[in-house]
């Protein structure tokens, strides 16, 4: 007999969750060129809160973390009222959302930022390949400019006041993305941070980024409303393993446990052609973390309450099916078939495949 079902409650901090299926972030691409976003974002949200906790998108801290075309920020006043209308919208149906914050650093093109923007990184690494721009269609990756000293200070003081933007805005707590290739995982692997100053070197130092801007952002919003998500064996935005990965990782997670922070957030994205993170080292990372533990990604109903049952997760995060399925913890319940999630339409703007998948009772 099951001992607990992924549909039971969870205290998560302080909000009460009333399962434990979380929507993944997933970027989607449906704000407007100033980060702002409108309605439709609401309606989105909206029509997914029945998921016992969303996790955004990842919402740029700053005009400098604003890689992607079409992504929101938390840096304006502007932004901040619009996300107001989006967090009401899940609370009216008694969700709960937390923030992501995800400084892209140097995945960007300046097509996709604000006049004056800069692209930022740890180390002048090149990301290979290229991204999509609105304007120019796909483009190269450019070389990032080296963080300063300046550059580093101001990046954590950006993500920490977006935190309190958060809060002001309504979300319920905030998600610090650590993962997919983002900044702070390129603080992290000695393949994009090759400093040699008290930021980067040996694995005390790469990880020394991330730490301070959880340590200040706890500061500034509380332990219990934050939350973090890694990637360990990603390979997102040219990340790659290293042969110190689980070393870096297990010496994290403890000092990421003392600065209190309510839960971990494991991305696994072997579904999606990821390296697979191997079952001991989950179960490693899982005992090295005294709170809640979140495994998100490649797990269907039958897998999520089986991790649930072993105990190698309190919380199971499913993205694609939540995206395709707005009614899914009701069509998971009574056992319903789920709709396929249509790839063609995850960036692109608009409503079709964004509001318009249909409930299981339409």
């Amino acid at each position: 007999m099951t001992a607990v079902n992924v549909f039971s409650s969870y205290p998560l901090g302080p909000v009460s969750l009333s399962n434990r299926l979380v929507m993944n972030p997933m970027t989607r691409c449906r704000s407007d060129a100033a980060g702002v976003p409108g309605p439709l974002v609401a309606d989105y949200y909206a029509q997914r809160a029945s998921a016992g906790l969303i996790l955004s998108e990842g919402i740029a801290p700053s005009a400098n973390g604003k890689g992607y075309a079409r992504i929101p920020g938390l840096w304006s006043a502007a932004q901040v009222d619009a996300w107001k209308t989006v967090t009401a919208a899940v609370h009216a149906k008694q969700g709960h959302i937390f923030a992501q914050l995800m400084h892209t650093g140097r995945v960007s093109h300046p097509a996709n930022m604000a006049e004056g923007s800069r692209i930022l990184a740890p180390s002048a690494v090149k990301l290979e390949g290229q991204m999509y721009t609105d304007q120019l269609g796909m483009q190269d990756y450019p070389v990032p400019e080296v963080m300063t000293q300046a550059d580093i200070q101001a990046a954590k003081a950006e993500i920490v006041t977006a935190a309190k933007n958060a809060i002001a805005a309504g979300f319920d707590g905030v998600e610090l993305h650590g993962a997919n290739g983002y900044l702070l995982e390129q603080f992290l692997s000695p393949h994009t941070n090759q400093r040699t100053d008290g930021w980067g070197g040996s694995i005390e130092k790469r990880l020394r980024f991330t730490l301070e801007v959880v340590r200040e952002t706890a500061a500034a919003i509380g332990a219990d409303r934050l939350g973090i998500r890694l990637s360990p064996y990603g390979t997102n935005s040219g990340m790659a393993a290293y042969p110190q990965v689980e070393e870096t990782y297990l010496t994290l997670v403890p000092l990421l446990a003392e600065a209190g922070l309510i839960y971990l957030h494991i991305a696994d994205h072997a579904a999606m052609g990821a390296p697979v993170i191997p079952l001991e080292f989950k179960k490693a990372l899982r005992k090295a973390w005294p709170r809640t533990f979140l495994i998100g990604g490649s797990f269907d109903f039958s897998s999520a309450q089986k991790a649930v049952d072993e105990s190698l997760t309190d919380l199971v995060g499913m993205g694609r099916a939540f995206l395709a399925n707005p009614d899914l913890v009701s069509r998971l319940q009574q056992q319903l078939p789920l709709t396929e999630a249509d790839s063609e339409t995850f960036f692109s703007p608009g409503a079709k495949g964004y509001t318009d998948y249909p409930l299981a009772s339409a």
